[in-house]
């Protein structure tokens, strides 16, 4: 019965996505779509008339993991992290259930790399995609974990919601060998306004990245529950909107995401579908990998898709408008080495540099039959000021771009930031030179972007 229901669904998702083109150097290494963010019957609703509260399978989400592997790898994806709610007593949940559900997804889809994970109730903050690196001891760590750690595992609700709880969690997580990766959820949902935050606040995420910068690496610059067109990403609040799909956080030239970058800090964005129920079956979602989709440039391993995570080597887009990327800063002589994404380079104060992007269109449609056309791309630069990121963009349009069958390629030169500093990318299907604020009853797959993580310049004497 479950293999007939494995390919029911594989037929009902359409046809994966053709190859995607590799960029040089050749060292085994791929764009590799991805999704860390999806929810299945383990996430689980609560009867609160009993003590402790007894789970109810299929509270949140009705489709299995195995499911969710198959609709996954239908829509082109080649790696995806199951990640469950938790709540009161959930970590026997997830040694119970969920971690035999996974096991039972890898047998039904071996072609996938599946990542054990959690949607981890952070403590003093919302929720985040908590990866652990398979191996014999990926359940165990999991489970201590949700247990010790989790917001919502206490039955008694706020007992475990503190800054140090959130400091202690983290330092644990720092000891576990191989090391996991954690990427903070929609982190400007609970918002009250542009700049005004709610439960995820810019001074936390700079406290838990010092905290645990090679555990706590980024957040999802696109959340989830796009397939709504009331509120997407399930930002209800409508004084603090998405922008084109994306976190204000992100999407703003000069904003929280650029401050952390002009610092220094090593920290990335991503796309996720956060995936419960699907708009076909009375749903907020997206299927894994049908709207949204994270690219890393790894070998198709699971501890290279985390290195690449880890390392920076990603990009985020939606609606399948991109499907490969190479952003490249080099002197502008030709001489010295080449950054590409998550790299620092070194230059030479005074000097001049060359940015390249290339991007790559899909030569298939995406998933409602599209095939949507880019109309501009962006490259910026920011570098470290007194009063906040100073911030440099150029725009390109179709008048500036160099194509070569489905890449297009435009390049900028311009003086290597005095003080240091990074290039990042991005490009959109709008004409929109800045994304506007997402409206109610707008179509999301008439509004595709996406977003390039960063080249970072370090500055050395002439």
């Amino acid at each position: 019965m479950r293999e007939l229901i494995l390919l029911a669904a594989l037929l009902a998702a359409g046809p994966a996505s053709a190859a995607v083109p590799s960029i040089a150097p050749d060292d085994g290494r791929q764009w590799l779509a991805g999704d860390h963010h999806v929810h299945s019957e383990w996430s689980v609703d609560w009867d609160r008339s009993t003590t402790p509260p007894t789970p109810i399978r299929g509270g949140d989400s009705s489709y299995t993991r195995s499911r969710n592997a198959v609709q996954a790898q239908a829509f082109g994806l080649r790696w995806v992290v199951h990640t469950d709610h938790g709540g009161p007593g959930h970590s026997a949940v997830t040694r119970d259930h969920a971690y035999p559900a996974l096991l039972q997804a890898r047998a039904d889809v071996p072609g996938l790399i599946q990542f054990n994970g959690m949607e981890f109730d952070v403590p003093a903050g919302e929720h985040a995609s908590l990866i652990i690196a398979p191996g014999p001891d990926e359940r165990d760590q999991l489970v201590t974990v949700e247990r010790e750690f989790s917001r919502g595992e206490p039955l008694v609700e706020g007992s475990r919601d503190t800054q140090q709880d959130m400091l202690a969690a983290l330092s644990h997580l720092g000891t576990l060998s191989p090391l996991p990766l954690m990427l903070i959820n929609h982190p400007s949902r609970t918002a009250t306004g542009v700049g005004q935050w709610g439960e995820v606040t810019p001074q936390e995420l700079r406290s838990w990245h010092d905290a645990a910068p090679q555990v706590l690496v980024g957040m999802e610059g696109a959340p989830g529950h796009q397939a709504t067109r009331d509120e997407r990403g399930l930002y209800r609040n409508g004084a603090a909107p998405t922008f084109g799909g994306f976190d204000q956080m992100t999407a703003t030239v000069g904003g929280v995401w650029d401050q952390m970058l002009a610092e220094g800090r090593r920290f990335w964005v991503t796309a996720s579908s956060d995936s419960h129920v699907n708009q076909r079956d009375g749903g907020s979602d997206f299927d894994p990998g049908e709207y949204s989709k994270t690219y890393v440039w790894a070998r198709p391993v699971a501890d290279d898709v985390l290195d690449g995570l880890r390392g920076g080597r990603t990009f985020a887009v939606t609606g399948d408008l991109i499907d490969a990327l190479d952003l490249q800063v080099q002197a502008d002589d030709g001489s010295g080495p080449v950054g590409r994404m998550g790299d620092t380079l070194p230059m030479k104060r005074g000097a001049r540099m060359r940015v390249q992007l290339r991007v790559h269109q899909p030569t298939v449609a995406n998933a409602v039959g599209q095939r949507p056309a880019l109309q501009h791309l962006q490259l910026i630069v920011g570098s470290p000021g007194d009063g906040g990121p100073q911030m440099l963009t150029r725009r390109f349009t179709a008048a500036d771009w160099q194509r070569d069958g489905q890449w297009y390629s435009v390049t900028w030169t311009l003086p290597v930031p005095a003080n240091g500093g990074f290039v990042r990318a991005r490009g959109s299907n709008t004409a929109e030179p800045t994304p506007l604020a997402d409206l109610k009853g707008e179509d999301p797959w008439q509004d595709l972007w996406f977003y390039a993580n960063p080249v970072f310049i370090d500055t050395v004497p002439r």
